[in-house]
């Protein structure tokens, strides 16, 4: 049985079976909503429901919609299922219209263990294939057991003939012991993408703070370097918190960045450093070493990528610091514990 979705403020009306959720009837229709893990737990795609009703057959995180949240008609589009002819809010990505989302094999070139636990994996696409992505897109990659697993693109697409993922092993986690234990070189795999709304918004003059923990310094690394290659001049600042000097895995090319572009500034973060760090520099949480630096963000622009309780705390505290709810993008990391999505 199929059902009626209408997208305002465009007006634009798609036919949704019954089984669709919001986000993926949209994305068939070649209507790019903001969207970053599909699955019910970062917020990204999150919007006002005009009338209508919905289910969420496959639950969704508490933290991405709260209760008062649903209560005010606030819907989590990637996992929200329609009951009947539904009307939305929902305003386009732009940006994300003309590319294409594809599955395509892809040859293991290179694995860096770059660090104590940061794994770089280099992976080339067939000599006949381009992917056409924005930088701060992530890609699925499909495992051998039939799963998929999300990683943000390192790499600008300027230089698109390898694309880069940034890897952490996590213990027990199935994949990056995969990735750390047994992946050979020139070893065969598939991946699905280009995936995600975090990209930089280039219609925008507004100075940028970018904040990242761990992992989540990937993206930004893919959007900084896409930036200055593209000679865009904004006031640029990466604050990026890690537990202690170790986990700051590639700590001398934002360092590099600084000396090179006079418009942008590195400021690390280290929650936990060791006596044998020998730490001079900034320490603490990293979103609150912004808040230490900036008591209103009304003029600026944010790129959160990390951790959810980062991205969260970011999100709340910028917002009451004056920042504009449009201009927070954000991509968290979820591990599969986070995914797990008692609500419905």
């Amino acid at each position: 049985m199929s059902k009626q979705l209408t997208i305002q403020p465009s007006g634009q009306q798609i036919t949704m079976q019954d089984d669709q959720t919001i986000l993926d009837a949209a994305m068939a229709a070649g209507f790019n909503m903001p969207y970053g893990c599909k699955n019910g737990a970062c917020g990204a795609c999150k919007g006002q429901i005009i009338s209508g009703d919905v289910d969420y057959p496959d639950g969704y995180a508490e933290s991405a919609l709260p209760h008062m949240e649903r209560e005010r008609g606030l819907a989590l589009y990637c996992c929200a299922v329609p009951k009947g002819d539904i009307t939305v809010e929902c305003r386009e990505v732009a940006a994300t219209k003309d590319i294409q989302i594809k599955t395509l094999p892809c040859r293991v070139q290179q694995i860096d263990k770059i660090s104590h636990d940061v794994a770089v994996l280099s992976l080339k696409l067939p000599t006949t294939e381009r992917m056409q992505f924005l930088a701060g897109q992530y890609i699925d990659l499909h495992t051998k057991g039939g799963k998929k697993r999300s990683f943000s693109i390192a790499n600008a697409p300027h230089e698109s003939e390898y694309l880069q993922l940034h890897i952490r092993c996590m213990p027990g986690g199935e994949f990056s012991d995969y990735v750390w234990n047994e992946m050979k070189e020139r070893e065969i795999m598939r991946f699905t993408g280009p995936l995600g709304s975090f990209f930089l918004r280039e219609d925008s003059d507004r100075p940028i703070i970018f904040i990242a923990t761990g992992t989540g310094f990937a993206p930004i690394k893919g959007i900084l370097e896409h930036a200055f290659n593209k000679g865009i001049q904004r006031e640029m600042i990466l604050y990026w918190g890690c537990r202690s000097l170790q986990d700051l895995y590639m700590p001398q090319l934002p360092s590099d960045w600084q000396q090179q572009h006079p418009n942008f500034t590195f400021i690390p973060v280290l929650s936990d450093p060791q006596p044998e760090d020998q730490w001079q520099g900034r320490t603490g949480l990293v979103h609150e070493a912004v808040m230490d630096d900036f008591n209103n963000l009304s003029g600026w622009q944010v790129y959160a990528c990390g951790a959810p309780v980062m991205v969260e705390a970011a999100y709340t505290h910028f917002v009451s610091h004056g920042l504009p709810e449009g201009e927070f993008f954000s991509d968290a990391f979820f591990s599969s514990k986070d995914l797990g999505k008692p609500k419905a």
